[in-house]
């Protein structure tokens, strides 16, 4: 993630904000751009001096407080930006617990697909690739009928139970489950590992390469699952995954793998924006940082870890220094650092590399 600046004001603007707190201009991003542009309206249509030649309309989405994109105005043209157009079902808002927490999710969705789009991933629709498109399922539990909704992905189908919109909820899973870390961005970022599993390594020439490093995505899931929840990880792990709950399967493996990739490299990015620049007093100089590049356009996954490392050792210590936990409670061993550089190569689309193993 980056920084962004109003275009009218010059005043330092976030990615979800949809009004300019200085000069009071509507706001809206534009995908292909990469732009949170200022907006003028103009018979119900809008038009930025940044792209002068364009008029738009805002996602329908927008009038739930739910996305700040924009849209292309063309007739019979897409209501939905991006992003939204691959929902496939949200809960029901006008119950407005249900509103808020499709919000909330719809903010971390927003955020999946900028690093999606900066990385070029293939983003097809289910209508453009009935079998393998992307789409969102985002629901509610059904206490009488079918119970708890379970997360989760099946060729290209990503559901999220809306109840992990709640921090609470959310919090009180993490800990039943023993894990370090649960967000609803974590959350899609795992999803989408899983999607593009299917799409870039199933039936590739990557596929020998995934199976060295991660193992034999043939063995059993199920079985594979039912072990993991039985015995949990085992001893030795955090040398070879980077979670526990990466040992429980080979495709799990890549998923973790891909979230946390995709955890580091925008992160990295908006530590880049900020101009981040560190230099402990401290005899270890392991510890110094100077985050100046893009790792979204950056060809060596090593250059991204060697400024990581240090940059989450400052993060977890400002947390620590606010009673918060870790922000990131994962270790980065050569083995896991390899994996890293198996999900760069894959989606910067050096495949070839990949399958030799040069990557």
């Amino acid at each position: 993630m980056k920084l962004f600046t109003c275009d009218h004001c010059g005043n330092t603007v976030y990615f979800e904000n949809a009004l300019c707190e200085r000069c009071g201009h509507q706001l809206g991003y534009l995908p292909g751009h990469n732009a949170l542009v200022s907006l003028v309206e103009d018979g119900g249509l809008w038009s930025t001096p940044a792209f002068p030649d364009d008029a738009y309309v805002f996602c329908e989405n927008t009038h739930h407080g739910a996305c700040n994109w924009l849209v292309r105005a063309e007739p019979g043209g897409d209501i939905y930006c991006a992003a939204c157009r691959h929902n496939e079902t949200i809960p029901a808002i006008d119950d407005p617990l249900n509103l808020a927490r499709w919000q909330v999710i719809e903010r971390a969705k927003k955020r999946l697909f900028y690093s999606l789009l900066r990385l070029r991933l293939p983003l097809e629709t289910r209508s453009e690739n009935p079998a393998h498109g992307l789409s969102f399922r985002f629901l509610a539990d059904m206490p009488v009928a079918n119970g708890s909704v379970l997360t989760g992905h099946e060729s290209g189908i990503i559901t999220i139970a809306l109840a992990e919109a709640d921090d609470a909820e959310r919090e009180a899973r993490r800990t039943s489950m023993g894990e370090p870390y649960r967000t609803m961005l974590g959350h899609f970022r795992h999803e989408i590992g899983h999607h593009y599993w299917d799409l870039l390594v199933a039936g590739q020439p990557a596929q020998a390469r995934f199976r060295a490093l991660f193992g034999d995505e043939s063995a059993d899931y199920g079985q594979a699952l039912r072990a993991y929840y039985a015995n949990g990880a085992p001893t030795g792990w955090p040398q070879t995954h980077i979670s526990a709950y990466a040992t429980a399967h080979p495709w799990e493996d890549f998923a973790e793998t891909f979230a946390h990739y995709l955890h580091i490299t925008d992160t990295v990015e908006m530590a880049a924006a900020f101009g981040i620049r560190a230099r402990p007093r401290s005899e270890d100089t392991s510890l110094a940082v100077r985050v100046d590049f893009d790792p979204y356009a950056t060809p060596a996954i090593q250059t991204i870890i060697d400024n990581w490392i240090p940059l989450a050792a400052m993060l977890n210590n400002l947390n620590r220094a606010m009673g918060h936990p870790d922000a990131y409670p994962f270790i980065l061993t050569p083995e896991v650092v390899e994996k890293l550089g198996f999900v760069h190569e894959l989606v910067h689309g050096r495949r070839d590399d990949i399958a030799v193993g040069t990557g």
